[in-house]
């Protein structure tokens, strides 16, 4: 099995021990990183210290360790928090 497969097999395991239910956990790599702050209104530049940076400053809004790494704690906040913004704005349009 490559890495990859590893890390997906690990961030969903890891994903059901920390409450995430529902929609499989989106994969720990930067396009999907990217688009997890998109979904929240965060544009993130090219390049892997601005993806840092932006993993970083979500990291530290939400309490966890400000290391940078897109983790699965960290991946299952941003996922959780995109989730619910979309949530926010279906029910928007649909009032």
């Amino acid at each position: 099995m490559s890495a990859r497969g590893m890390l997906s097999v690990v961030g969903t395991a890891v994903g059901g021990l920390i409450g995430w239910t529902g929609d499989p956990a989106p994969a720990a790599e930067p396009a999907a990183i990217r688009e997890l702050f998109a979904t929240l209104g965060r544009t993130v530049p090219p390049g892997d210290e601005a993806l840092t940076g932006a993993v970083r400053r979500f990291q530290a809004r939400v309490g966890l360790d400000t290391d940078g790494v897109a983790g699965p704690r960290t991946v299952h906040l941003l996922a959780r928090y995109a989730k619910e913004a979309r949530e926010l704005r279906h029910f928007e349009n649909a009032a």
